[in-house]
Formats: C-alpha cells, sequence, structure tokens
C-alpha cells in the first residue's frame, strides 16, 4: 500500500445496498453524519421510497462485521443507551407532527442493536446547493416564498415540545416549485427539561447561537430564530455570519439594515438583526413574534 492510500481515511460504515431492515430494503446512503447515518431504502410491499436514519454515534459506537451497533468499550454504554433511547423518544414526537414543510416520521423500529428512523423521501436540492448554483444573492421575493412557511413548519415543532437546533442551508429541501422541506433532526433536544437531563449540543460554525456553545446554556425557540437568521443572512450576503462564540469576543458583524439598506424592505432587515443578537434575551422569543417583524406593518 502507498503511503498516500495509508492516508485515506476509512469509508463511512453504511450498511450495504441490499441489506434488509424491517420492511424495507438499503439502495445506497445518503448521509453521514456525527450521530447517525441515512440511507435511501424503498419499503419492499409497495417499492415507495423512503428515507431510513439509523442511530450511529461515531464517538459512542462502531458496527460490527455481522452489523450491530455496539458501543466502543464499556465506558461508553450508558451515554449509548441513553442516546438511543432519546432517538426513539424524539421518534414518537415527530411521527405526531404533521406539516407540509417538515419531513414526515413514517416510522420506527429496533434492529441491529440499535434503532432506525423512516421517512418520507422528496427530490430537491438543499438551500446551500441552490445557494451555490444561484452564485448571487437571492431578492426578495425568494426569502418570502421560503422562509414564512418554513417559520410555520418550526413553529409546529415547539408546539410539541421539541426543539430542532441544527436549522441551516444544508438541511433545508428546496423541492419543485420552491417549496421549502426542513430536514435532520439529529439534534432536536425537548423544551422544557422538565428532568434535569442534560443532552448534548451540535454546532454548525456561523449558524449555532451563543447558548449552543455552554454546558448551562438556556436554549429555547429564541435558539431556533439565531439559526433561521443567520440562513436569511446568507441568502442575502453569500456567507455565513461569523460563529456566535468569536462574535462574544469581538463582534464586527455589521447590522443588516446597514450593509444591506435600500437592497431589502427595512423589516426584513430588522427581522434578521433582531434574530441574530448575540443575548438570547434580546431576540424574539417565539416563531410567531418572529413572523411579525419579518411581515412589518
Amino acid at each position: 500500500m502507498s503511503a498516500k492510500a495509508s492516508k485515506l481515511k476509512k469509508p463511512p460504515p453504511f450498511l450495504p445496498s441490499g441489506t434488509i431492515l424491517d420492511q424495507y430494503i438499503v439502495e445506497r446512503a445518503l448521509a453521514n453524519g456525527g450521530f447517525s447515518l441515512v440511507y435511501l431504502a424503498r419499503q419492499l410491499r409497495d417499492q415507495s421510497q423512503v428515507a431510513i436514519k439509523e442511530y450511529l454515534p461515531k464517538r459512542l459506537a462502531h458496527r460490527t462485521r455481522r452489523n450491530h451497533v455496539v458501543p466502543a468499550d464499556k465506558k461508553r454504554i450508558g451515554s449509548f443507551q441513553r442516546g438511543r433511547r432519546l432517538f426513539i423518544e424524539e421518534a414518537k414526537v415527530l411521527s405526531r407532527i404533521k406539516h407540509k414543510n417538515i419531513v414526515q416520521v413514517l416510522n420506527y423500529f429496533t434492529a441491529n442493536s440499535t434503532s432506525y428512523l423512516v421517512m418520507s423521501f422528496d427530490y430537491g436540492k438543499t438551500l446551500s446547493q441552490y445557494l451555490r448554483a444561484n452564485k448571487k444573492p437571492v431578492d426578495e421575493h425568494f426569502i418570502y416564498h421560503i422562509f414564512p412557511v418554513l417559520l410555520d413548519g418550526v413553529q409546529s415543532i415547539h408546539e410539541n415540545n421539541l426543539l430542532h437546533l441544527d436549522i441551516k442551508p444544508e438541511n433545508i429541501l428546496i423541492r419543485g416549485g420552491g417549496d421549502p422541506l426542513l430536514l435532520d433532526f439529529g439534534a432536536a433536544q425537548p423544551f422544557p427539561v422538565t428532568d434535569g437531563r442534560k443532552f448534548g449540543r451540535v454546532l454548525t460554525r456561523g449558524y449555532s447561537p451563543i447558548e449552543q456553545y455552554k454546558t448551562d446554556g438556556n436554549v429555547g425557540p429564541w435558539s431556533d430564530v439565531y439559526a433561521i437568521a443567520a440562513t436569511m443572512r446568507m441568502c442575502i450576503e453569500g456567507k455565513s455570519v461569523p460563529p456566535a462564540i468569536d462574535r462574544e469576543k469581538d463582534d464586527q458583524l455589521r447590522p443588516a439594515v446597514v450593509a444591506f439598506k435600500r437592497k431589502y424592505s427595512s423589516f426584513l432587515l430588522r427581522a434578521i438583526d433582531a434574530g441574530l443578537e448575540l443575548k438570547p434575551e434580546n431576540r424574539p422569543q417565539s416563531i410567531g413574534e418572529y413572523l411579525s417583524l419579518m411581515n412589518g406593518p
């Protein structure tokens, strides 16, 4: 083996094509995240396509040769089991949410010593892919075509006592006709937490608010508001805002009302700025409040 080949990373531990899971057959891998793997699959009964998410946290577990997902060592057994239990709890909540702009959970089951979540599968481009292909900032019509309906979907998540906590262009699918679909609930957490449990936090530079960086950070609907505002600013500026942890030390982000004056309506720019406030208490505290800001007078 050459030195160059030896440096190549091992392929992700995906299940091979043709694997049977419950009533589904795996076609191919779709995504590889820190906590889970996602596959394109077909239902054996009617051959309809679905997406299947497999609980496999990289830092806690690995796959055996017989496709079982097991903790990496004895020290990680507790964390692995808690995460798997939460994975199923969230699947149960998500299966109750019926909204045309939220990916629909169709089923969930346990196999291979881990858990699986079956979701509807839609074709389209992620918002990040759309923006790269567009090669220029979007107009205000695009913003108001995408985000109000997306916000309405996020509001339905919050009404079911759940936070998404990883809203970003990569997790928004733009389907035919420009209809958005919010994806990937791998970072989702219940809200409010009433039993004192602490959860791991998923961080995305430029989109995660400051409270997600801190173990005692007060996450809530306002945390998803920050990520939505950061996503809208990405749409009009063409680049993500500086990470919140850097902004806390030295905030050099120009207010949108200054940077994009006369290019977009003042109430849209004020809404973006309000959502990007560093301190959680200074942001709109709910999706309804944020929608009112966006809609203006």
